[in-house]
């Protein structure tokens, strides 16, 4: 493995701190355990599959990586971790004057209301849409038939708002919708003088629905870095470099314990919900994400975490927070101690996610295309390019050619053309991939990508024999179907 692969997570020494605007610190000198804290990456490293981390404290970062090929630089998508900075955009929006949390839904929206609409739907306010708790059984659905504020306001509402709690993205979106109507900007650019530019956050993006609006519940792409921020702003109760950006009221009824989940003592999502907010435990609150994308803030400790992976079960990671993390943050600073800090630093140098192994026969499919038939991936042929330092996968799909350029023993990123894996992760062109491969059996090809704006992870599984390929293709994570039937590709012959 060569050794900037290596350097895929590590602890921040002070001659480290050009690297970005942000203070760093060795963590003994904040009150953090070396030794706790090595316990909390080792224990990280065994959860399938980490992304990148950042830990702030006492307005420091002690510690940030990145499981290669995952990078400080690539920005990554937060899901419905975007819900806490739209929170955020309407806090602003109220602070101007421009809104209410009492103001009914449907003054905004007359175009889009039903006929007669019910009394429920009337009641409906801001403060509910925050809430979610907006009086739904079923979340209303955004489809490409009509405009997504029109499928909410039809939406059956059969409860009174304020009394049912149920998670709802589209009330997000609403919230979105409401913001850029009073403010006639989407809220990615009502943010970006008021929120990303003072934090330093650069070129953050945001998906859209077909009319224009940004998402809000989801679609928010920024750095690592970026999500730390963000919850140190929260921590500082909306003040940065002196300034205060947000109004430190919203920030606190925001992150407050607005209304109530669930009582499960032992569950993270069962301690209360806030403006887009979620409670945790230790009284800790947070905004996150599908698949584990968190900003977990610890006023009692005051420290943040920021938290990027791709895991099926987001409650493992948030347990390795408490219980290896939580008992590192120590009242007063720690005697350094270089023998474990020098455990702690090599430990870390080498994580990584696990790319193929193997020592499998290669089949001989130098120059050989593989046709499919028509099938839900789209994929009409395919064809391997070898060479001493890896693999390229040659795909042509929806008419399209792209490549996927793996590294033998590493990682080696770069652009992918095509979303090879569009039936299992969005559909989305023009990748960036850091893929690796092996030959893991005889004549069987690992090839693993992954797409690291995302936390998709797609593995493809290539069994040559004779004038034959079987394609196995996996993605780790998914809202769906995560495992794409097998096809079978045929040899072409030249004639």
């Amino acid at each position: 493995m060569r050794a900037a692969s290596l350097l895929a997570f590590v602890i921040l020494l002070p001659s480290f701190a050009g690297a970005s605007d942000l203070p760093r610190s060795r963590p003994e000198d904040q009150g953090v355990s070396t030794a706790a804290l090595l316990g909390f990456v080792e224990a990280a490293n065994r959860i399938e599959t980490m992304n990148s981390v950042m830990v702030f404290r006492h307005g420091q970062i002690v510690a940030e990586g990145w499981w290669a090929p995952y990078s400080a630089e690539t920005p990554h998508s937060l899901y419905s971790l975007s819900k806490s900075f739209t929170s955020t955009a309407v806090g602003l929006a109220i602070s101007e004057g421009k809104l209410s949390l009492d103001d009914p839904i449907l003054k905004f929206f007359p175009e889009d209301a039903p006929t007669n609409p019910g009394p429920n739907l009337k009641a409906m306010r801001i403060s509910d849409l925050l809430r979610m708790s907006t009086g739904h059984q079923t979340e209303p659905q955004r489809t490409k038939d009509e405009p997504w504020t029109k499928s909410f306001l039809a939406h059956p509402v059969p409860f009174k708002p304020g009394t049912h709690f149920l998670y709802n993205t589209s009330a997000t979106y609403m919230l979105s919708a409401i913001v850029q109507k009073v403010t006639g900007q989407r809220v990615l650019d009502y943010l970006t003088p008021r929120l990303f530019e003072p934090l330093g956050i650069e070129h953050p993006t945001w998906e859209q629905s077909p009319q224009g609006v940004d998402a809000g519940g989801y679609g928010l792409s920024i750095r690592t870095e970026d999500i730390a921020k963000f919850g140190q702003l929260l921590l500082q109760k909306g003040k940065w470099h002196g300034k205060q950006l947000v109004p430190a009221e919203w920030i606190e009824a925001a992150t407050a314990r607005q209304t109530s989940n669930g009582s499960s003592p032992t569950s993270d999502w069962d301690q209360g919900y806030g403006y887009q907010f979620w409670r945790c435990r230790h009284g800790a609150f947070r905004g996150d994400g599908a698949f584990g994308q968190y900003c977990v803030v610890l006023p009692e400790q005051d420290a943040v975490v920021a938290i990027t992976s791709g895991v099926k079960d987001m409650q493992a990671v948030l347990n390795v927070v408490w219980e290896k993390l939580l008992p590192a943050f120590r009242t007063d600073a720690q005697p350094r101690d270089d023998d474990a800090y020098g455990k702690l630093a090599s430990a870390l140098k080498g994580l990584h996610v696990e790319y193929p192994q193997g020592t499998g026969k290669p089949a001989n499919v130098a120059g050989r295309m593989f046709a499919f038939d028509a099938n839900p991936m789209k994929l009409e042929s395919l064809s391997i390019q070898a060479d001493e330092r890896g693999d390229t996968l040659v795909i042509r799909a929806a008419g399209k050619e792209g490549r996927i350029r793996a590294g033998h023993g590493d990682w080696t990123t770069g652009p992918a053309a095509i979303g090879p894996m569009s039936a299992l992760s969005g559909g989305k062109s023009d990748w960036l991939v850091g893929a690796a491969s092996a030959w893991t059996a005889d004549e069987t090809l690992t090839v693993k990508a992954c797409f690291i704006e995302t936390p998709f992870i797609a593995t493809f599984r290539l069994k040559f024999s004779g004038d034959e390929v079987r394609l196995n293709a996996s993605n780790n994570v998914g809202f769906g179907a995560t495992r794409a039937p097998e096809l079978v590709g045929k040899a072409e012959h030249k004639p």
